[in-house]
């Protein structure tokens, strides 16, 4: 299990701010006491899921054409019929995973094919699950395009704890089906927009991991 790099950077620093308390304690009262033995198991703790939030697991999609793989661990939380205005201005089905703390963060490209639309949207940060969530809260809007012209939109939406939507393919780039594309720090939730004739094959409550669950097949 490796690490995000974009995990580095706050882990350090995080290190750095935890272990500078816990040796100001000590200065301040260098007699050990359970307080002390729960202040260290505390900031272990926080650390290691700190730790847990970047990780980065191995993973390989099972090539298929006509396959949308999960863009990210978590739940599924909502399988509906929205109207997309932002690119396609059409009906699409909208399937949403809800990443916890607990979940890896990273994200993953659903289809292979090329990026043909990007744009980062500044917004609020409300709870994920939050149905709303997905328009008024700071996302990240995709269209993955394959080699038959079909399209794939996928939003990369912070939450509540979220603060920040990395996405590294650009506009042009050409992505493999199941590729590394970017991570949410500290959550939070990745919807995919879909064909309404894709075939769903996840249901509310499951529990997909990204790159590898099959989440729709495509006509």
């Amino acid at each position: 299990m490796k690490l995000h790099t974009a995990g580095i950077g706050p882990i350090l620093v995080l290190l750095a701010g935890v272990s500078a308390l816990l040796i100001f304690l000590n200065w301040i009262f260098p007699a050990q006491s359970p307080v002390h033995y729960f202040l260290y198991v505390t900031a272990f703790v926080f650390m290691f899921l700190v730790v847990r939030f970047f990780r980065f697991p191995d993973r390989k999609a099972l090539p298929d054409e006509n396959a949308v793989y999960s863009g990210a661990d978590g739940r599924v939380m909502a399988i509906e019929k929205v109207y997309e205005k932002e690119y396609f201005n059409s009906e699409r089905i909208q399937v949403s995973v809800f990443m916890s703390a607990m979940n890896v963060h990273i994200n993953w490209s659903p289809i292979g094919g090329k990026l043909v639309y990007k744009k980062h949207h500044p917004g609020k940060h409300v709870v994920a699950f939050n149905p709303k969530s997905s328009l008024i809260n700071e996302h990240t809007t995709l269209v993955f395009r394959d080699e038959k012209g079909r399209e794939v939109m996928m939003r990369q939406i912070a939450g509540a704890v979220a603060r920040r939507i990395i996405c590294k393919p650009e506009p042009g780039n050409t992505v493999s089906q199941g590729e590394m594309i970017g991570i949410i720090k500290f959550g939070s939730r990745v919807d995919l927009l879909l064909p309404v004739d894709a075939k769903i094959h996840v249901e509310i409550g499951d529990l997909p991991k990204g790159c590898e669950t099959l989440i729709a097949s495509l006509n």
